[in-house]
Order: structure tokens, then sequence, then C-alpha cells
């Protein structure tokens, strides 16, 4: 029998930290374009059975895209869940690297229910990442570009950067809300299912309905 194993990312703007249990093993890697695909990688190596992290604002998307477009058993959690869980399991001090054992851990004892995406899902994803990942490259060669660039074409090269941002943060728009509609997000649910009377037939149905519903909603209702 195949030994499981859980993967916790704790994601912060510059650098994804990376724990495996029960092996122990942890290292980090850049939250961008190379790191991520180092990561893929790696991640494709070990076989995970569950991989877990924490919905933060957006800067798990891009690690969330690639990973859920690969197939990997990949999921975003409310990071509410996480904290009661480390409260519960003793763990209150805070780094990088413990809170990805913790997320580790999580993965292990709760496991959140990881449905795959259907095959049309998991190609717009794809296309979606894979523009994204074109655009940075562009941008960065641009910028590059611009410093030994002459007076003359700086201002075409300052107005292409310019394009080149603008249509990052389309991209990175689209993917959210891809990401936030899909199997590979679970916040919305939990949170939803954290209010008093809704159940699992009431939340599937709000989020069918409402797919741009915001956490937010909930939480004000309770107040």
């Amino acid at each position: 029998m195949t030994a499981e194993i859980f993967i916790g990312i704790d994601v912060a703007r510059d650098s994804l930290e990376v724990a495996v249990r029960p092996a122990g093993e942890q290292w980090q890697v850049g939250n961008q374009t190379a790191g991520i695909a180092e990561l893929l990688v790696r991640l494709r190596a070990l076989r995970p059975t569950l991989i877990v992290l924490e919905a933060t604002g957006g800067l798990e998307l891009p690690v969330l895209g690639v990973l859920g477009s690969a197939g990997l058993p990949v999921v975003a959690v409310n990071p509410r869940q996480v904290r009661d869980f480390a409260k519960a399991t003793g763990k209150l001090a805070k780094t990088d690297a413990i809170d990805a054992q913790v997320l580790a851990h999580f993965a292990d004892a709760v496991r959140p229910a990881v449905r795959p995406l259907p095959d049309a899902a998991t190609q717009a994803l794809s296309a979606l990442v894979a523009r994204r990942r074109q655009l940075v490259e562009m941008l960065t060669a641009e910028e590059n570009r611009r410093a030994s660039a002459s007076a003359t074409i700086r201002p075409d090269i300052q107005e292409h950067i310019g394009w080149l941002r603008k249509r990052l943060k389309g991209i990175d728009k689209e993917l959210s809300q891809a990401l936030r509609t899909s199997p590979l997000w679970r916040e919305q649910e939990d949170v939803l299912r954290s209010v008093p009377g809704i159940g699992p037939v009431v939340s599937v149905t709000l989020l069918a309905t409402y797919p741009s519903w915001e956490p937010s909603t909930a939480s004000r209702s309770r107040r």
C-alpha cells in the first residue's frame, strides 16, 4: 500500500513555504513563474494525497491555478478553519515554516474534499494560467529592455509596459473568478456552512445560483 503524503503550502507575496507530512521535509520556492514551475515538478514526483493552502487575498491564485490545472489534488481553504485548528493542536507560534507544517497537518487530519475539475474547466483554467505566464514573461522582458533603451524608443516601451500591466490585472481577475467558483476553492462553501441553518444542499444551491457571492455577505448576515 502506497503511503499517504500531505502537503501544506504557506503563501507569501514573494515566496511559497512547503511542508511535507509525514516525512517532515520542508523547502521554499519563489512565488513567481519559475518558483511555481519548480514546485509543480517536485510535487508531481511526490504524488501527494492532498495539498492544502490558505485563501490569502489573491496571493495564492497563481500557484492554485497551476497545480489545479495540472490535475494535482489541491484545495484552498478558509484561513479561519486553519487558525482554529492551530489553536486546538497547540501550534500558537507563527512563522512561514510553522504555518506550512500546520497546513500539512490540517490536510492529514481534516482532509477537506477535493473534487476534480471537469475537463472543460481544466482546459479553460490551463489556458488562463498559460496566458498569465506569457504576460509576466513579456512584462519582465520589456522592463529589462527599458533599462538600456535609448530615449527615442523608451516612451514606446513604457506604453507597452502599461498595456501589459493592465492586461495582467485583467487576467488575474479572470483567474480569480474561475478559481473562486471552482471545486478547488473551499472558502465560500465553508463560510456558508458556518451560518446556522445553512446545510450542504442550501450552500451548494446558493453557490450555483450566485457564483460571484462573497464570503463577507454571510459574515454581515450574522451581525
